[in-house]
């Protein structure tokens, strides 16, 4: 049975598309069947995967507005061997044209049995900094987290959280991932992702990181992670 995961995170610039990109791509080199469902109307993740956003036929506008079927609209990362659901600027308005539907708030999930999205995840991957601000965004998320839990979506918790873009040499970096080990537990990913050069560069050439330099601390940063996603679903 498909798992749906949400990569989410109030705080901007924490690295959501970098991780929902390479932990598809991880994923598909660990033999895994996955389906990238774009929710940014930027459509960064698409580009990431290597789709041109500006030729899309459909999107997940039209899936959400149920004008079109996600068999349809996916689109194959040949980059990444994944599947993507493709977002571009459109989705900016779909957000006022559900306004008068039914269970707005639900349309995801009645859209497909894969897609991401709060509402319709069993779970959520939360990328943080090792930075003070991080920590203090991070109670907002985890509020909003169990407001959905509790009003929308009873399957919804939290899968874990994931250390981004650190730099060892930074002993505020350090501290923050021992608080981050002691609040949460278990909850906390073993794995580590680096701040990399080559997971940066990547997204200019149309390349998921992992497929972009497989060889680079952060590329393999991200295979370790999905090996340790693999694990983790097993125990759900």
């Amino acid at each position: 049975m498909a798992k749906i995961f949400c990569v989410a995170n109030q705080k901007g610039g924490v690295g959501k598309t970098t991780t929902s990109v390479n932990l598809a791509a991880g994923l598909a080199k660990l033999d895994q069947r996955v389906l990238l469902v774009d929710l940014d109307p930027q459509g960064n993740a698409t580009m990431g995967a290597g789709i041109n956003k500006a030729e899309l036929e459909s999107s997940t506008y039209e899936v959400l507005l149920g004008e079109a079927e996600v068999s349809v609209a996916r689109v194959r990362s040949e980059a990444g061997r994944f599947d993507v659901l493709p977002a571009n600027r459109e989705l900016a308005g779909a957000e006022v044209e559900m306004v008068e539907l039914d269970s707005r708030e639900r349309r995801l999930k009645h859209a497909m049995l894969t897609l991401n999205g709060l509402c319709a995840a069993h779970g959520v991957i939360i990328p943080m900094q090792c930075e003070y601000y991080a920590l203090e965004g991070l109670s907002d998320l985890v509020n909003t987290i169990k407001k959905v839990h509790a009003n929308l979506n009873t399957d919804l918790k939290i899968i874990g959280l994931l250390r981004v873009m650190f730099d060892p040499r930074m002993t505020l970096s350090q501290q923050v991932s021992k608080q981050l080990e002691q609040h949460f537990g278990g909850k906390v990913f073993k794995t580590i992702i680096p701040r990399n050069v080559r997971l940066a560069e990547a997204p200019s050439y149309g390349v998921p990181g992992v497929t972009f330099d497989p060889s680079s601390k952060g590329a393999q940063a991200y295979i370790a992670f999905g090996a340790e996603m693999v694990e983790r679903i097993k125990t759900m």
